[in-house]
C-alpha cells in the first residue's frame, strides 16, 4: 500500500504560482440582486424567472456571502459565478416548461435515494448502481446545468455542457492535484441531485465553499419540501430529454430532509449510510480547508467549528425524521465496505427490481475498475490539525452513533 499523502501546509499554505495568479485575475464583483439577475438575462437572453420567490432565498445567500470576510476575489468570484449559473438555469428551465406542457406528465418511477453523511461512501455506492443501464442517474456536468441550451441537445460526447464542465474542473484539479484523492470529481461521474436544489436557491453546497452563517441559519429553519418539489420538476424535464425514467440519486443533506423527501417522492426507496461522524469530520474538513487556500484566508479552527456543528445538526435531524421514511435500509459503512455486492443485493431487494447477470456484471466491472483509494490516500489528524479532541466529540454524537450501532473508527 502506498504511503498516506500528508498535507503539511493546511493552516499556512504555501500558494504556488498557478493559484497566486488565479487569485489576481479574479474579476470584482457584487452581491446584488441587480448584478447576478442581469448577468443570468444577459446569459441566456431571456426574461422569465418564474415564481419569485426565490428573491427572498437569493437575497440571504447573497448578505452571508458579503458577512463572509475571509473570501479572497477568487472566492467571492466563484460564489457570484454559482450565482449566475443557478438563475441562468432557472431562466431555461421555465423557458422549456412553458414551452413544453407535456413535461408535466412524465412520471418518476420508483427512484432509489441513497442519503448519508458526507464521505460516508455515497458517492461510491451511487456510481455502482447507475452502472446499471435501467437506471437513470445525473452526471456532473449535466447536474451542475441540467437544462440544454438547445433543443435536441446533442449526444452527452458532443454536448458544452460537458466540454465546459470538463474545462473547469480540468483546472480546478490543476489548482488543487490532491482533490482527487480526497473526492474525485471526474465529469461524468454521478454527481449529487443537491446541485437541483440551486435554481430554486436552496440546499447546503455554498457551505463547502464559504461560511454562510446567515443562509445556513435561514436554510435550517425552513422547511424543504418546496425545493424538492421543484427539483422534482428538473427530474421530469430530465427524463423527458432522456430516459429511463426510473432514478438512482444521492445527495447528503436528504438525511436531515427526510420528511420532504418522503413527502416528494413517497415511492421511492431511501438507502440511509452511516459511519462514525469524527471519519466524516475529519475527511470534509481536511478537503475543505485544502480547497480553500484558493478561495479565502484560511482558520483552520472556525472552519472545524463550523463543520461539527454542522453535522451535529444534520445528524439529529436525521434521528428525528427516520421514522417517517418507511420504504429506507441503514447500511453501516463498515459493513458496506466488508461486502459491497451484498449491500448491492440488499438495496435492489428494497427496490423490488431484480438484480439481472447484466446489471451484476456492469456493477461488478465497476467495482474492480474503481478500487478506493485508487488515487492514494490522505493522512487525516484531528487532533493535530484542528486541535480537536476525539474522544469529547465521539460523546457529543452519541445520540447518533447510539442510535444506529455505529462502529467508531477514529481514535
Amino acid at each position: 500500500m502506498a504511503e498516506a499523502i500528508r498535507i503539511a501546509d493546511l493552516a499556512a499554505p504555501q500558494l504556488t504560482e498557478m493559484i497566486q495568479g488565479a487569485i489576481a485575475r479574479a474579476p470584482p464583483v457584487q452581491f446584488t440582486l441587480q448584478a447576478v439577475l442581469g448577468a443570468a438575462r444577459a446569459a441566456t437572453g431571456l426574461k422569465d424567472f418564474g415564481r419569485l420567490d426565490f428573491l427572498e432565498r437569493l437575497e440571504v445567500w447573497l448578505a452571508a456571502f458579503e458577512a463572509d470576510k475571509g473570501l479572497n476575489p477568487l472566492g467571492r468570484a466563484g460564489l457570484f459565478a454559482d450565482c449566475v449559473r443557478q438563475a441562468s438555469t432557472r431562466l431555461r428551465f421555465e423557458d422549456a416548461w412553458r414551452r413544453h406542457p407535456e413535461i408535466a406528465g412524465v412520471a418518476i418511477d420508483r427512484p432509489i435515494m441513497i442519503a448519508g453523511l458526507p464521505r460516508s461512501g455515497t458517492t461510491h455506492l451511487v456510481n455502482l448502481i447507475a452502472a446499471d443501464p435501467r437506471l437513470r442517474s445525473l452526471p456532473l456536468w449535466e447536474s451542475m446545468e441540467p437544462v440544454a441550451r438547445s433543443e435536441p441537445p446533442p449526444p452527452p460526447a458532443e454536448d458544452p455542457r460537458r466540454a465546459d464542465c470538463i474545462a473547469m474542473w480540468g483546472g480546478f484539479e490543476a489548482l488543487l492535484p490532491l482533490m482527487p484523492a480526497m473526492h474525485e470529481m471526474a465529469p461524468d461521474g454521478v454527481h449529487e441531485d443537491v446541485e437541483l436544489l440551486g435554481p430554486d436557491f436552496s440546499g447546503y453546497l455554498s457551505e463547502w465553499v464559504s461560511r454562510p452563517y446567515g443562509w445556513r441559519d435561514y436554510y435550517l429553519g425552513h422547511d424543504q419540501t418546496p425545493h424538492y418539489a421543484y427539483a422534482k420538476r428538473l427530474l421530469q424535464y430530465l427524463t423527458w430529454l432522456r430516459g429511463p425514467n426510473r432514478w438512482v440519486l444521492k445527495s447528503p443533506p436528504h438525511m436531515e430532509n427526510l420528511g420532504a423527501l418522503n413527502a416528494v417522492y413517497p415511492d421511492a426507496t431511501v438507502v440511509i449510510t452511516h459511519r462514525d461522524p469524527l471519519a466524516v469530520l475529519q475527511s470534509a474538513i481536511t478537503m475543505i480547508a485544502y480547497g480553500d487556500r484558493i478561495r479565502r484566508k484560511v482558520d483552520l479552527a472556525e472552519l472545524a467549528t463550523y463543520w461539527t456543528d454542522r453535522i451535529e445538526a444534520l445528524l439529529r435531524r436525521c434521528v428525528e425524521q427516520r421514522h417517517l421514511v418507511p420504504r429506507a435500509i441503514d447500511v453501516r459503512f463498515d459493513e458496506y465496505m466488508a461486502d459491497q455486492m451484498g449491500t448491492i443485493e440488499r438495496v435492489y431487494a428494497q427496490a423490488g427490481l431484480a438484480l439481472t447477470g447484466e446489471a451484476r456484471g456492469r456493477i461488478e466491472a465497476h467495482l474492480a475498475a474503481n478500487p478506493r483509494g485508487k488515487h492514494g490516500q490522505v493522512a487525516y489528524d484531528l487532533r493535530g490539525d484542528f486541535g480537536l479532541d476525539p474522544d469529547a466529540l465521539w460523546q457529543r454524537f452519541a445520540f447518533y452513533t447510539d442510535h444506529f450501532g455505529v462502529r467508531r473508527e477514529v481514535w
